[in-house]
């Protein structure tokens, strides 16, 4: 994926704003584990790079506990939060800080001269779209992303609960596709089919017969049942044994205790569907 963008009309629609406290916690949580470097990188081109939460919302919470949790691991990390709603940019404003930044925009992340972006959190706002959209959203974000720079796209339940995300990653200039990412805190119990309703649009429709994401589930619903006796010694040992039994199909996943011990579960597919 390459494609360069100009206009400075911010792309996208406004959505619906209602987000819970704490509802990307989780997200961010994973981006410390899997991206750490990235957030904590000081060198002079790091400078301005920002982290971007684009469509925070009615109220900015989830980029100002963003801000708070990353700047744990560097304190310098400047953190821009982007809306296509300008009284929601207003509402946000008094919030403002010298690291902290909102500005209106859409999917052309609104970047003056000298920025850039390492990465950029996008959530619960393509599920609006048709499925034809997201690729060119997809793209229109990645075009602002610097060398290396991560973008993380999903939909998670109001609560952040349950949630599944793209991870996507800026290589040579083009947007490359690294994987899918499954999260769970357990307050729901557990079981695959949890994670259905919460699939990002690029496979939300695509949960019939011969369909790559299908074939996934079904797997792993095979593989929770081989496992089941684990849920005896608790859901985390469960979740945990059905994702190393899904490996064995095989899927290729990441299978580190770091990840999962923690309700992770990243599937390494290439490709958006």
């Amino acid at each position: 994926m390459k494609r360069t963008f100009h206009s400075k009309k911010p792309q996208g629609q406004i959505t619906r704003g209602k987000t819970a406290r704490n509802r990307l916690r989780r997200v961010d949580n994973f981006l410390l584990l899997y991206a750490g470097s990235l957030l904590r990188e000081k060198l002079p081109e790091f400078r301005r790079a920002f982290y971007v939460d684009l469509g925070y919302g009615a109220e900015p919470f989830t980029a100002l506990e963003s801000a708070a949790r990353l700047r744990t691991v560097n304190p310098n990390l400047p953190v821009l939060g982007v809306e296509i709603e300008v009284d929601r940019v207003a509402n946000a404003k008094p919030f403002e800080d010298s690291k902290t930044i909102f500005r209106l925009g859409g999917f052309n992340i609104p970047l003056q001269e000298g920025e850039t972006v390492r990465a950029i959190r996008a959530f619960n706002v393509l599920r609006q779209y048709e499925e034809k959209d997201v690729l060119p959203s997809l793209e229109m974000m990645g075009s602002t992303l610097m060398e290396g720079g991560l973008l993380i796209e999903g939909t998670s339940d109001p609560f952040g609960r349950v949630w599944v995300a793209n991870l996507l990653r800026k290589i040579k200039g083009e947007l490359r596709v690294e994987g899918l990412l499954f999260s769970t805190n357990f307050r729901w119990g557990f079981e695959p089919a949890i994670f259905q309703p919460v699939l990002p649009k690029n496979h939300i429709h695509r949960m019939i017969p011969g369909e790559l994401i299908y074939e996934f589930m079904e797997s792993w619903k095979r593989a929770a049942l081989e496992t089941i006796a684990f849920r005896d010694w608790g859901i985390r040992r469960w979740f945990i044994a059905t994702a190393r039994r899904l490996g064995e199909y095989p899927y290729p996943l990441e299978l580190h205790s770091k990840y999962l011990n923690r309700g992770y579960l990243f599937w390494k597919i290439d490709r958006l569907n």
